[in-house]
């Protein structure tokens, strides 16, 4: 599990003359957030890890992934690949970013918590699942420190139990967000239905919607378990250990599947659910006529709704490049040229970057939020 590119490469002969077999371990990176970002639009051939922050290498070389930290100069003419300058910037700037995400993250979910738990008002169905897409956003955060030592330090020394655990957070982030966004889609699409034709909906309190998060984290349990299973810590050829994702043979097959399994689950049936419901939520609010009753409670609703809204734009926003580059690693077959890395570099952070932006748009869009939390630090104040 690595925030820095793990290129993959495969030489002849490794930096101390000793043939490197893709067959003697195979461990595969993929689809893991935090993933490698220049693994992001890898192909399944190129992405054989074995370490954290590795090079390209040309001439005789198919890509076959060894650390740039872990050659050895002296031995390279041994090697028929040469051997590129490590990106030295993005080894100190990533870090430098994602470490303020993890501040900013961190600082503005733990508010969100804390103001919807404390203040009576925000105790409402939208908060709840609000509150539980906090929740994930501080774990994803919390764990940060973690894979960025990972990437400072060039080897994961942490071992195997927490290395489970990390990288089944890291897909906790994937999955619970946009789960919890379908859901607050269903209640809005409720809301509406109820709102046109008239009626309130007595099954929709507080109550059920923290039974509703219940059920959801356990939802998300399940599609997590398999990376928390295939999650280890492995030495590679040049005993440097690191945390990632182990698949049994066929492994080229369980890439794939893994890959297909982020992308269908985390991506294309939520995703999918949630345009269905804003399309038919248009349709009801276009051809029912609202009577004045349903006109006032409309009017209550509105600003609810266009949050829930604009959160789940800003969430596709951010999520969407990373299952577009999964797409593309699966059809296409890219060159890891500059271009290429920097582009995997922005997509993850960007992914990265909605688990810090909720709380602004919560204070920015959402009245009771910021009164709440104002009156709040006056509290605390005096």
């Amino acid at each position: 599990m690595s925030l820095l590119p793990g290129f993959s490469v495969e030489c002849n002969d490794d930096p101390k003359g000793k043939a490197v077999s893709p067959g003697q371990s195979t461990i595969w990176n993929m689809g893991q957030k935090p993933l490698a970002p220049s693994e992001v639009m890898m192909q399944d051939d190129q992405r054989h890890q074995a370490g954290d922050i590795g090079m390209r290498y040309e001439d005789n070389c198919s890509f076959y992934n060894l650390t740039g930290s872990d050659f050895y100069p002296d031995n390279s003419s041994q090697s028929n690949c040469t051997f590129p300058e490590q990106p030295l910037d993005f080894y100190i700037l990533l870090p430098v970013i994602y470490s303020v995400i993890c501040a900013v993250g961190l600082t503005g979910n733990t508010a969100v918590i804390y103001v919807i738990l404390k203040a009576p008002k925000m105790k409402t169905v939208t908060n709840m699942f609000i509150l539980n897409l906090a929740i994930a956003d501080d774990l994803f955060t919390l764990v940060l420190p973690i894979n960025i030592a990972e990437h400072l330090l060039r080897y994961w020394p942490f071992g195997e139990l927490l290395c489970k655990v990390i990288l089944a957070i890291d897909h906790y982030n994937i999955f619970s967000s946009i789960y919890f966004l379908t859901v607050m889609s269903v209640d809005r699409y409720l809301v509406v239905l109820a709102t046109v034709q008239s009626r309130r909906l007595s099954y929709r309190n507080y109550s059920a919607a923290r039974t509703t998060s219940i059920c959801i984290w356990l939802w998300v349990t399940l599609i997590v378990l398999p990376f928390f299973i295939f999650a280890s810590v492995y030495t590679n050829e040049l005993q440097i250990k690191s945390c990632g994702l182990s698949f049994p043979q066929p492994e080229r097959f369980w890439f794939k599947a893994s890959r297909i399994y982020t992308l269908v689950l985390g991506f294309a049936i939520p995703v999918s659910t949630i345009c269905i419901l804003y399309i038919g939520m248009l349709h009801k609010l276009r051809t029912m006529s609202l009577n004045s009753n349903a006109r006032a409670l409309n009017k209550a609703k509105r600003k609810v709704t266009i949050m829930v809204i604009i959160v789940l734009a800003v969430c596709l926003l951010c999520w969407m490049p990373f299952h577009l580059a999964t797409i593309v690693a699966l059809t296409t077959d890219l060159p890891q040229t500059s271009l290429v890395i920097g582009i995997s570099y922005f997509i993850t952070s960007l992914s990265y970057t909605n688990s810090c932006l909720n709380p602004f748009l919560y204070a920015f869009l959402d009245d009771n939020f910021r009164k709440s939390f104002r009156k709040m630090l006056e509290c605390k104040t005096t």
